[in-house]
């Protein structure tokens, strides 16, 4: 598929995908959100090891575009909202690991994409809001990853103020890993994929599908889930081979099934 919107590169084991609105600030338009949903499911289905979500232009992103909502019936913007829903979770369901390299502000809905990500990396100068408190339309579904990055009362604080945050109090609070030098972002955005993605392919997509199942289960149900997944897979090929290449101290040779 061709893009409009959307920049997708694929570099030895990643896949870079770069929102290309900078004119709108990397506004979430419905064809964009689309467009990013079709490029993740495609690196989901391929044998990339990791993906990247970036953008162009002075800021990541400026969540949804406003000029495609002005004045919309309830009907289009169910379906905007259902769209930005079914790419945040697009996001988490494939199982490469996504990383979000984030400059300059990501508000709104480009917010939700941070807390969305797996992992992320902000450049010093990033900030971070959810800004419809301080309007008329409040931030309901991008609140909804956000809590479940800095907690209630942060992801409140937030919402209700529509303040911005600065990259190191998103560190502090957990929206982001990793705060580093604008000109060091695209390389440790890199080693940080780099580590995520060590090991069993197969291994790190279970992994992943499983933190995001059992996250808001109650601890017993989480264990009971958790048991489950941990001892099917102990029966595949790549953890059979990891324990074997432990004992007999030599170098795993992944099968990835």
């Amino acid at each position: 598929m061709s893009y409009e919107q959307i920049l997708v590169a694929r570099e030895g084991a990643f896949v870079t995908i770069t929102m290309n609105r900078p004119e709108r600030r990397n506004a979430l338009s419905l064809s964009h959100m689309q467009e990013l949903t079709h490029a993740f499911r495609e690196a989901g289905e391929s044998d990339a090891r990791g993906a990247i979500i970036a953008g162009n232009g002075p800021v990541f992103s400026a969540g949804h575009d406003f000029a495609d909502m002005a004045g919309a019936d309830l009907p289009f913007m169910r379906r905007l909202l259902w769209t930005c829903t079914e790419l945040m979770e697009t996001i988490q369901s494939i199982p490469q690991v996504v990383v979000a390299r984030v400059h300059g502000l990501a508000t709104a809905a480009g917010c939700q994409l941070v807390a969305t990500a797996d992992l992320a990396v902000a450049a010093e100068g990033a900030g971070f809001a959810t800004p419809g408190g301080k309007g008329g339309w409040f931030c309901h579904t991008p609140l909804v990853a956000l809590s479940r990055n800095v907690g209630r009362k942060r992801a409140l604080e937030m919402a209700l103020t529509g303040d911005t945050i600065d990259a190191a109090t998103a560190r502090e609070w957990g929206l982001v890993n990793r705060v580093v030098p604008l000109e060091e972002l695209e390389e440790a955005t890199n080693e940080l994929l780099e580590r995520a993605t060590r090991g069993s392919a197969l291994s790190k997509g279970i992994g992943k599908r499983g933190c995001y199942a059992q996250i808001d289960l109650d601890q017993p149900k989480a264990y009971a889930y958790a048991v489950e997944v941990m001892a099917g897979t102990s029966q595949t090929a790549d953890a059979q081979e990891g324990m074997a290449s432990f004992l007999e101290k030599r170098p795993p040779r992944w099968q990835n099934r």
